[in-house]
């Protein structure tokens, strides 16, 4: 008899650990090339037994909100700059566990052909965030418009541009919406991504200047919980993710068969 309350307990602990391999894993996505990707995965984790439920947002701030209120498992839609920031900014202590896709980022124009042809004054659109906006600073910094104070933080903002010789104004913009400001700005810095989801391939392939690269500080990373990082369904999704074919199939078309526009970290 003093046997059944360990097998009761280890039957407990059977059936709950059943129970929540049984629930699908629910992984939150922006989208575009991401979520369309995720599919992919998702449908390849099912043949494999693995049940996946892709959740879209087209909010910037609801997935890492999600997560922190365990509505997600996972998600899979920002770098590793704005995981660091919304940490820090909201005093959580979410984990990046794998690299995804990496898209480019570029300085666009529907008024002008060069970066050479921009007027004084000119207003550029980049995104209000600090990680976004950093990443615009460093693409203007790279294309010789302006240049940084000394001792500038990785995550330089607009406040730490020491010269701009253009006198450029800048307009800051909620990134999902900084596609949207081609139409009100002479220059937008912008991802391909999404000049891609907004229908603006012309555009795209039109860049008055690319910031590309294969590093992962900027690539889109696979991101959970502190106390959900062991989970085994997160490391065979993101199996499933990083080699699978059609993955990687569904991403160069989600980025219009361009490979100048992304890159793929996880390969390098």
């Amino acid at each position: 008899m003093k046997f059944f309350p360990a097998l009761t307990a280890l039957l407990l602990s059977l059936a709950t650990l059943g129970a929540a391999q049984a629930q699908p894993l629910r992984v939150g996505v922006t989208p575009g090339s991401l979520a369309d990707s995720a599919q992919i995965a998702a449908r390849e984790a099912k043949a494999q037994g693995l049940d996946v439920q892709i959740v879209e947002f087209t909010d910037w701030t609801l997935p890492n909100t999600a997560l922190v209120n365990r509505d997600l498992d996972l998600n899979y839609y920002q770098h590793q700059a704005f995981l660091d920031t919304f940490n820090r900014e909201n005093r959580q202590d979410l984990r990046a566990v794998a690299v995804g896709s990496r898209g480019n980022i570029g300085i666009f124009s529907k008024r002008y052909k060069s970066l050479d042809s921009l007027p004084m004054g000119a207003s550029v659109a980049l995104a209000n965030d600090t990680s976004n906006q950093a990443r615009a600073i460093a693409t203007l910094r790279d294309a010789g418009l302006v240049t940084l104070r000394a001792n500038a933080p990785q995550l330089a903002q607009i406040d730490d541009i020491a010269s701009n010789p253009k006198k450029l104004k800048f307009i800051e913009v909620a990134g999902p919406q900084l596609a949207r400001a081609l139409d009100d700005a002479d220059i937008t810095v912008v991802s391909l991504g999404g000049l891609l989801q907004a229908g603006q391939l012309e555009t795209a392939r039109q860049g008055l200047y690319y910031s590309v690269g294969t590093d992962a500080f900027w690539a889109i990373h696979f991101v959970t919980r502190a106390d959900n990082v062991k989970d085994a369904r997160v490391r065979q999704f993101i199996d499933i993710y990083q080699q699978s074919q059609a993955v990687r199939q569904q991403i160069h078309a989600s980025y219009a068969n361009e490979s100048r526009f992304y890159s793929l970290p996880w390969l390098k």
